[in-house]
């Protein structure tokens, strides 16, 4: 087995790639003018965050095997401490670019504050993201002014317009998972069918009770999906979170139970997976505008 590759820095990455380190916190990679440090089988550790632009036929990275619908190239994101896996034969030279960057460089920025939100980062290998030929202009286009503003002398704009050209090309990457989204709107109603199945059934076999509350990390993993790309996925076919959507169907559970007027609210609040019946009676007034209590008597 291929021991892991750890890079904890971008000048170890640049090292590995044999290219020269223009800045210590972000680089530019063409992974076709590079030999690859990877061999069948490595692990690659990252501690930055490191994007690739891939050829998909190219197959050196454990992304997942489904078929898609776009089939110009592949972006991956990649944060900082995640592990990939290298598949690929050896004869195979990679094709396509690596911007990374390091956490240090956006501390302090816009992009730095809202960084989480682009919540692609955490999506599963498999959920990559596929782009048409446009698009992958657009990114390189993006890489390019990258590049060109780290060949030239550093001075005090510069970490300005680096970032500023990363957060716009992670902007852009925003709108085309969007498009992804709307193309594979037949196959993300699938998936919502299948939670809901899935949803109503523990709702209502009683597995609530005995294993409590249901979470959106939970059902991600029963449908094989990253928790990000779940809840992003949720949010764009029903307007509302992942969590909200469980929530909302936990009260339509509650209120069928409450008509079971041989049942106490705190009886009903354990069925429902509620270890404090108060946490039960808080969740409900706040979705229903009544206790439950004042729900059955209303009714």
């Amino acid at each position: 087995m291929e021991p892991l590759i750890r890079f904890e820095t971008i000048a170890q990455y640049n090292q590995a790639y044999q290219q020269e380190t223009l800045h210590p916190l972000v680089t530019v990679i063409d992974l076709s003018r590079a030999p690859s440090p990877a061999r069948q089988g490595s692990k690659l550790y990252f501690g930055f965050y490191v994007i690739f632009l891939k050829d998909v036929k190219c197959g050196d990275l454990t992304y997942g095997r489904a078929t898609y619908d776009y089939q110009e190239g592949t972006l991956v994101f990649i944060a900082p401490g995640q592990v990939v896996g290298v598949n690929r034969s050896p004869d195979v030279q990679p094709k396509g670019y690596a911007l990374a960057f390091h956490p240090d460089l956006i501390h302090g920025t816009p992009l730095g504050k809202h960084m989480h939100e682009y919540t692609f980062f955490g999506y599963q290998s498999n959920e990559a993201l596929h782009i048409s030929e446009r698009e992958r202009e657009i990114v390189i286009g993006c890489f390019t002014k990258i590049q060109e503003e780290l060949l030239r002398p550093v001075d005090k704009h510069s970490r300005t317009l680096i970032v500023s050209n990363i957060e716009l090309f992670l902007n852009y990457c925003v709108r085309f998972y969007d498009r992804q989204f709307i193309t594979r709107e037949q196959a993300n109603r699938g998936i919502l069918e299948r939670f809901e199945a899935l949803l109503h059934e523990y709702l209502y076999s009683g597995k609530i009770a005995e294993e409590g509350i249901p979470t959106v990390a939970q059902f991600a993993g029963l449908l094989h999906l990253s928790p990000n790309y779940f809840g992003d996925l949720v949010k764009k076919e029903t307007g509302v979170t992942a969590q909200e959507y469980i929530q909302s169907k936990l009260i339509e559970a509650a209120k069928e139970k409450l008509f079971d007027y041989s049942k106490s609210v705190g009886e009903v609040a354990y069925e429902l997976g509620f270890r404090y019946p108060q946490h039960f009676t808080r969740l409900f007034k706040q979705k229903v505008g009544l206790s439950p209590s004042e729900f059955r008597n209303l009714n």
